[in-house]
């Protein structure tokens, strides 16, 4: 069986790789994205027998994949977003798996995948209606998380989201830095943060940084329609928005 996985987290990736290398060696990982732009273009050079998918990538929803591209397989996604939203697809054919991802998960999904092949399926795409998915999520009144908690020695310590300037990945740590530049370890990856702060005052410009739009300063045109921005206070490092996600950017700004 042959599998893609788009996910834009480096170590999501490599753990569910590990998974399925493990728990399901008829799983042969043909190909890997990160992103909207190289989901597309991979899907354009094969079609997988099922992909596992993150919702929020990088550059973007995974569902604009849907619009840009015909998915003929099943997809399985891979999410950290609330479950309440998600319940009404289970009939479907499609699974959702709640990070973190556990072995007994996959092999759950691939026995779904395995029973809609036997029953006929693999005959057709598995239908998306990506739409009402998407509409599903954006309803509930979500209550978007406002305090984030960090250890300082035996200390604990919370800043409200006001009090957060930006989110900065360094390899596999995450921090959140203060408006006063302090710099605290929270155990969260961007994807998680993403999935829970408030989008209309936090949004993730490219793959180490999520900032608070009060933090922004000047914005400046940057080489290969980039963005690059001044943030308030400075990181120790130039900060680009990336060429993917400058249409959004801008249309977050803008709002």
């Amino acid at each position: 069986m042959n599998v893609i996985i788009i996910e834009d987290e480096p170590h999501a990736q490599k753990e569910l790789k590990r998974i399925l290398q493990k728990t399901a060696p008829e799983c042969v990982i043909t190909g890997t994205a990160d992103g909207i732009e190289s989901a597309v273009q991979l899907l354009s050079e094969q079609q997988p027998d099922l992909i596992f998918m993150d919702i929020q990538l990088s550059d973007g929803q995974s569902f604009e994949i849907f619009s840009l591209t015909d998915v003929k397989c099943p997809v399985i996604f891979t999410t950290a977003y609330d479950a309440y939203a998600l319940q009404a697809f289970k009939a479907n054919g499609i699974d959702y798996l709640m990070k973190p991802i556990e072995p007994d998960d996959i092999l759950k999904a691939l026995n779904k995948y395995k029973m809609l092949k036997a029953a006929g399926e693999q005959n057709g795409p598995v239908l998306l209606d990506t739409e009402k998915l998407r509409q599903m999520m954006l309803q509930g009144s979500p209550r978007w998380k406002t305090r984030f908690m960090t250890n300082i020695g035996d200390r604990i310590r919370f800043l409200n989201d006001t009090e957060i300037a930006y989110f900065q990945a360094d390899d596999e740590v995450v921090y959140m830095i203060s408006n006063e530049k302090k710099k605290y370890i929270i155990n969260y990856t961007l994807e998680n943060l993403e999935a829970q702060l408030d989008p209309a005052k936090f949004f993730r410009i490219n793959r180490r940084y999520i900032t608070h739009v009060d933090t922004i300063g000047d914005i400046h045109k940057h080489f290969n329609s980039r963005l690059k921005l001044i943030l308030v206070p400075a990181p120790d490092e130039e900060i680009l928005v990336s060429r993917a996600r400058v249409q959004a950017f801008l249309n977050w700004i803008g709002q």
